[in-house]
């Protein structure tokens, strides 16, 4: 018997696909007409098409922002992101991670790394008077940023001791 590998090789060769082909095509007993493969594969595609639309409706919107800071700011930037992040998780129902880490080595370098109901709350949040505030105040402060959307693998975390 063929290990799991195995089968998977036999089953995306060269030839296999092609006798498979041929099979579809050449088959005398049910022959498939351009059309039925036509409908079919819409079908399909529509069926795969609403599954991800949903699952991307009920998944939570993780984002990234790579953010470097003048260095002379970096002290007031750092009291205004934590307490945008303590009051967004507080308050916020749809906040539920809001994370700031600096580069060791280059502390101007920080990493913010967001994590919301969905991409509803997401756009509350940007609307917010202590986002905005946030925002108005660090502005100036950020030489670069870069907002990355991200697809969720494994969100894994353990809750704070009591």
């Amino acid at each position: 018997m063929c290990s799991p590998p195995c089968q998977l090789r036999k089953m995306f060769s060269k030839n296999a696909a092609d006798n498979a082909t041929k099979a579809v095509w050449h088959n005398r007993e049910s022959p498939l007409n351009v059309k039925q493969l036509i409908v079919g594969a819409s079908v399909v595609m529509s069926f795969l098409c609403a599954r991800a639309s949903a699952a991307d409706i009920n998944s939570p919107y993780v984002r990234i922002a790579e953010l470097e800071i003048e260095p002379s700011q970096l002290e007031h930037f750092t009291i205004a992101t934590k307490e945008v992040g303590e009051i967004s998780v507080r308050i916020e129902p749809g906040c539920l991670v809001l994370y700031a880490v600096s580069e060791k080595d280059n502390p101007g370098r920080v990493t913010v790394f967001e994590i919301y109901r969905d991409t509803d709350a997401y756009s509350a949040h940007v609307q917010t008077p202590h986002f905005k505030k946030f925002r108005a105040v660090t502005d100036s402060m950020v030489k670069s940023r870069r907002l990355i959307d991200t697809i969720p693998i494994s969100l894994a975390a353990k809750t704070k001791p009591g």
